[in-house]
């Protein structure tokens, strides 16, 4: 499944820099990507990507809030979905478990 491989991707860079994906709509076609604490001013988040719009909503389908365990490319990976608020916009947070 497309969703699963480019979720696995950027979680990936999220565990190497032992940090959050954040997933913010900026549009009606995409979803940004960075890397950083959805905590601190965005200035200090690091940008990703990019990708359309339904491809961010078949990781929401694939994944659930809280603690997910999934095997992705024979790869298992554990890690929180949370949603927060990040620049008066709603963000989806991916924090490697």
């Amino acid at each position: 499944m497309e969703a699963l491989s480019t979720l696995s991707e950027y979680l990936e860079r999220a565990l190497d820099k032992a940090l959050s994906l954040i997933m913010l709509r900026t549009g009606v076609e995409d979803a940004r990507l960075y890397l950083g604490d959805v905590s601190a001013p965005k200035e200090e988040w690091a940008s990703c990507g990019t990708i359309h719009r339904e491809l961010s909503d078949a990781i929401l389908v694939a994944t659930q809030s809280g603690l997910n365990h999934l095997s992705i490319d024979g790869q298992t990976y554990r890690f929180t979905r949370v949603f927060a608020q990040a620049e008066n916009r709603g963000a989806i947070v991916f924090t490697p478990a």
